[in-house]
């Protein structure tokens, strides 16, 4: 990201994944935005090392504020947190919300019972086939920004005060 000039938009936090990549993007000289609800700062869990963090009142106006700021949205292995995201990213694209490009990053085939769970969930008539071309999925981090950059731009502009 560091050597393609683009900024890394994340949760703010220091530890797991998140922490691992904002070092990375920082230690090849990149530009990274963290934003971290106000209780996992006081709980210590905030990175101070990056170029800016900010530190809002809730996980909602966390959510919105990184949407805000991301052209794309990459999905890296992650927890509940992670699995709530996406599905509100995918949720609020479905809804015409917005049109960003959305990047599942199934490595090792992390996210393959998600990706069963969406193909039931049409397959039973509770969502459309079309949910499945909502996102991308990709088996590599190596593969995040070439499918970004083949994906058209956005059509819409974001609705957000319908959020």
């Amino acid at each position: 990201m560091a050597d393609l000039g683009v900024k890394l938009v994340f949760g703010g936090g220091r530890v797991g994944l998140m922490g691992l990549l904002a070092d990375a993007v920082m230690a090849g000289g990149g530009e990274v935005v963290g934003v971290i609800p106000r209780h996992l700062e006081e709980a210590e869990v905030g990175h101070r090392e990056i170029t800016e963090l900010h530190i809002v009142d809730n996980m909602h106006v966390r959510k919105e504020m990184m949407f805000r700021m991301a052209d794309a949205v990459a999905v890296l292995p992650g927890g509940l947190g992670t699995l709530d995201e996406t599905f509100e990213m995918i949720t609020w694209r479905q809804l015409g919300l917005h049109d960003k490009p959305i990047v599942i990053v199934d490595i090792s085939g992390f996210w393959q019972p998600f990706l069963n769970l969406v193909h039931h969930i049409c397959d039973t008539g509770f969502a459309s086939r079309t949910a499945l071309e909502l996102f991308t999925t990709v088996p590599s981090v190596g593969e995040v920004m070439p499918t970004i950059r083949s994906l058209p731009e956005p059509r819409l502009t974001p609705f957000l005060d319908r959020l």
